[in-house]
């Protein structure tokens, strides 16, 4: 018995000494990743109890392994801590290249193809704003961005989060205004993953004499190019999308 008991102190000396230190590795799968793009974290840490990722967006996960978007393109130092047993710590840092979405809007006549009619024309000159949200979009404020369309009528956004985008049109004789009263969706975008390249079709109603929809804020005024002869581009549907290609 007394044999026993001086070998017990010795077992536990043993045992505390194969605690080591954490050490903190992983990888991730997609780098550069695309707005809305599920990446995956992958925790290779040893000698650990537990782990703690940061996103570097307010996003924070304790699992090995979490699957992760970004709603905003830009650099993001995502942080892995390994938590050791004995209470050390290992901290390794993994930059991720987060790259925008791609949106160009198409600016079109609204007419009635249910009973027959063309598509409407294209229009050039137009002035075309993204909102982030439909309040905003009302008051015209927190503006995103503006482009003019071209000769094509068409105009092309880059560096876009992964939102939906309220689209704001207005010419001397168009605008969308009456249509967004009717419906959102003619205003309004999808999500807007960063893997697609996305085309919205924005229509627009005419007034004659430069008369508006509905009294809102005066814009410059663009000298409208006639569109070139022939172009006969007929949407499908308000939106598509397009598989963009990987860096």
């Amino acid at each position: 018995m007394k044999r026993l008991i001086t070998i017990l102190p010795l077992l536990s000396l043993i045992v505390i000494s194969c605690h080591r230190e954490p050490f903190a590795d992983a990888t991730v799968d997609l780098n550069p990743a695309y707005v809305g793009e599920y990446v995956r974290f992958t925790s290779y840490s040893t000698n650990t109890d537990y782990v703690e990722w940061n996103m570097d967006d307010g996003i924070m996960y304790t699992d090995p392994i979490v699957d992760h978007y970004f709603v905003d393109p830009g650099w993001y130092d995502v942080e892995l801590k390994a938590f050791g047993v004995k209470g050390g710590v290992s901290v390794a840092l993994i930059p991720v290249e987060v790259i925008g979405a791609e949106l160009t809007v198409v600016v079109r006549l609204w007419t009635d193809t249910d009973n027959g009619e063309p598509p409407g024309y294209l229009l050039p000159g137009a002035s075309v704003r993204l909102y982030p949200t439909l309040l905003d979009w009302e008051n015209e404020t927190n503006l995103v961005a503006e482009a003019f369309s071209d000769s094509y009528g068409e105009c092309t956004f880059t560096n876009l989060s992964y939102q939906h985008y309220f689209v704001d049109v207005w010419e001397a004789n168009h605008d969308n205004w009456t249509l967004a009263g009717e419906s959102v969706d003619w205003i309004k975008t999808p999500m807007l993953e960063g893997a697609y390249y996305w085309t919205f079709e924005a229509m627009v109603d005419y007034y004659a004499d430069g008369k508006k929809s509905t009294a809102r804020g005066e814009r410059p005024q663009k000298t409208l190019k006639a569109a070139p002869a022939g172009e006969m581009r007929t949407p499908a549907d308000l939106v598509k999308k397009v598989p963009r290609e990987r860096k």
